[in-house]
């Protein structure tokens, strides 16, 4: 793929570009707003102008552009500190998800006030016994006429605590193999029953939940796919979960190698050690490899095809990269690298909050085990893990407390 902007493209790019320079928000219009409204007020007005969501069909909240001029569009928009993240998971899991399943009256009514920033979403997958395991989830929801009542927990859920709306897979028959239990919905997070608990993060944040489920009532209509086709629904979210996620963000291959630039061993700078160079020019080597596997992707996408396994290859690499990159800089500037404060010291924080954070990114959108297993299976073609819960009714797979 020809990855040079063509004349029309060159053209999109400048005006992004244009947009960009009169619009972004100054410091003093983020003064005294919380995280939150910061991201809020940024999607609003790019929605206002026809830039959010850009992707998605007119009538949803976006403007009908192509895959590359979204390309285009977030890396000009990456030139800038704009406030971003807690629409990640609404705007790219959930949306992807809603737009395959959901009927043209919940798309119409959901979609434009995800694009416009108006309401946040999580995704309620994870749940303290199933581990890595989405099809094991034990959280129930039987049914009761037009409802359906839920009772269980999740937990690791990014955002609960200031989401309006949730997707979430539950199980509703346990007398068939784990994968063809689930059942797909979407909720309200202020719904009766629901209870959310921040979990305290070794960073000291709190950006993770566990989220509990008391007799919460969910309609019907709320339902994404048929009865018991929850894990097919669950695919769509997971492969643009891991696309979204893939190698992107976190510490990059170019800080490090400034800091070994800077920064002396033995009275020599560090970028002349032979083990510090080999260990930079191995993640320079794995940044390029994800930066080319990106582009695979970006052609694939660019077709309409759906994003596949591959991109559990950024999944997988990416956040080991950056988790080891923050120890190695750690490590390089000594007893200052454990500053968090950064108006005392310029690097302070950087490192050491990459380096607490990385333990949930590779846990998020599947383990290492996980991603590794998709990848010899789904890729490489390898024979499957034994699995000795395949084709048994779920209540009947031995657990922990009756062995």
């Amino acid at each position: 793929m020809d990855f040079n902007d063509t004349p029309q493209e060159a053209e999109f790019r400048a005006e992004a570009a244009e947009w960009l320079e009169r619009n972004v928000p100054s410091r003093e219009e983020l003064e005294g707003l919380d995280e939150i409204q910061r991201c809020k007020l940024w999607q609003k007005r790019k929605y206002d102008a026809g830039w959010a969501c850009i992707r998605w069909p007119k009538e949803y909240g976006g403007r009908d552009a192509t895959t590359i001029q979204s390309v285009i569009w977030n890396q000009e928009e990456s030139k800038y500190p704009v406030p971003a993240g807690v629409f990640a998971i609404g705007q790219g899991m959930a949306a992807p998800t809603m737009m395959g399943w959901a009927n043209e009256e919940q798309k119409r009514f959901h979609l434009p006030p995800l694009a416009s920033g108006e309401h946040i979403w999580c995704q309620l997958f994870s749940e303290p016994s199933a581990g890595s395991d989405l099809a094991a989830v034990r959280t129930r929801a039987e049914r009761d006429g037009n409802d359906w009542v839920i009772n269980g927990q999740k937990i690791w859920t990014s955002g609960a605590h200031y989401s309006d709306y949730g997707i979430l897979v539950v199980r509703t028959d346990p007398t068939v193999p784990k994968h063809k239990g689930l059942t797909y919905f979407f909720l309200d997070m202020k719904s009766p029953g629901v209870e959310v608990k921040p979990i305290k993060q070794i960073s000291g944040g709190a950006n993770f939940n566990e989220v509990f489920f008391t007799d919460v009532r969910i309609p019907d209509e709320q339902r994404l796919g048929a009865v018991g086709q929850g894990w097919q629904v669950s695919l769509t979210t997971l492969m643009n979960e891991r696309a979204a996620i893939g190698g992107g963000g976190g510490l990059g291959f170019d800080r490090v190698y400034q800091l070994a630039q800077k920064m002396n061993i033995d009275d020599r700078p560090a970028i002349e050690n032979g083990q510090v160079r080999a260990a930079l020019a191995n993640w320079y080597c794995q940044e390029s490899g994800l930066r080319y596997t990106g582009y695979r992707s970006l052609t694939a996408m660019s077709r309409g095809e759906t994003p596949g396994p591959e991109n559990s290859i950024g999944k997988l690499v990416g956040a080991s990269k950056s988790q080891d990159m923050a120890s190695f800089a750690i490590d390089l500037l000594e007893m200052s690298g454990v500053m968090e404060d950064r108006e005392t010291w310029a690097e302070g924080g950087v490192y050491t909050g990459t380096y607490l954070n990385a333990p949930g990114g590779r846990i998020a959108g599947g383990s290492d085990e996980i991603m590794l297993n998709i990848l010899a299976e789904r890729v490489l073609g390898l024979p499957q893990d034994i699995r000795v819960d395949k084709g048994i009714p779920f209540n009947e797979v031995p657990t922990g407390s009756n062995n």
